[in-house]
């Protein structure tokens, strides 16, 4: 018998045409800080040196699209949105320049079952986005942070503690080698004109009044702390985006490393921002 799908809590407003939620749903969603929550499939993507979990992203799909819409991932890494769009019965669209990690997407959604309706691109995002055929509903992504896996200091510690990391460090991995990897700019402004070129490409591409979201933390440049989050805003209205707001996505099952002990306060960021983003008509 087929499987049934769980009663939803709460009316839906046939008014409603954002989303198929319920009214006690979509107010659920609109909390400002949401707590990071694992989920068994999430192991695969841990081969990702940057993977993000499944069920924080079936949340943005299910907030910002309806059924059947498509949503795409310019930057789809391990394949999570395309793993979270299959999910949610969304068709994803996702584009990552490292042939490895497109193979990683393809083995990820094989070995679930969930290849329908899934596209991967292989290639540079500036060019892939204009040759997707159609418009799009939705994108959701965490672009590379600048070159911080990188640094000298990147990498896995080896630990006995969960919970503080206190080993040296192994096994340093970083995105590619290819020149045109957001991964790979050596300034920080460079990072943020290439990501701006990018994101100007989805918005071509995006419905109006539809939306986009971008997942990122704060970090240091240069070993200085970096309002990042607050960067990417101004591109993206620069780009012509609205701001709709950010989320505080809290990870707080992240272990601590001791930066900066005992000389110096360094933070260590158990949060990313999940900053969302509406196409204002033209």
């Amino acid at each position: 018998m087929p499987k049934k799908k769980p009663q939803k809590k709460g009316k839906y407003d046939k008014r409603n045409i954002l989303n198929d939620l319920t009214g006690k749903e979509w107010l659920l969603l609109t909390k400002s800080i949401w707590i990071s929550e694992k989920c068994a499939d999430d192991k695969f993507a841990f081969q990702h040196p940057a993977p993000f979990l499944i069920n924080d992203i079936k949340k943005l799909v299910r907030f910002f699209t309806k059924e059947n819409m498509t949503v795409l991932d310019p930057f789809c890494g391990s394949g999570t949105t395309l793993v979270a769009s299959a999910q949610e019965n969304r068709k994803g669209i996702g584009i990552d320049l490292s042939r490895k990690y497109c193979q990683m997407s393809r083995k990820r959604l094989q070995d679930i079952k969930l290849k329908k309706n899934q596209q991967i691109i292989c290639g540079d995002s500036l060019k892939k986005i204009s040759q997707i055929k159609g418009k799009i509903d939705y994108c959701v992504t965490s672009p590379p942070y600048h070159n911080i896996l990188r640094h000298n200091g990147g990498g896995l510690r080896d630990t006995k503690d969960k919970d503080v990391r206190n080993g040296a460090r192994f096994g340093v991995e970083y995105y590619s080698n290819n020149k045109l990897d957001l991964g790979n700019q050596v300034e920080y402004k460079d990072f943020l004109s290439l990501l701006k070129l990018a994101m100007a490409e989805v918005y071509k591409k995006l419905r109006e009044k539809k939306h986009c979201s971008i997942i990122i933390s704060d970090f240091t440049v240069n070993k200085k702390e970096t309002n990042a989050s607050g960067d990417v805003i101004r591109l993206m209205q620069d780009i012509g985006f609205g701001f709709d707001g950010s989320v505080v996505l809290v990870q707080d099952n992240k272990p601590l490393y001791p930066f900066g002990y005992p000389y110096a306060y360094k933070m260590n960021h158990h949060h990313q921002y999940i900053l969302n983003f509406r196409k204002n008509e033209s």
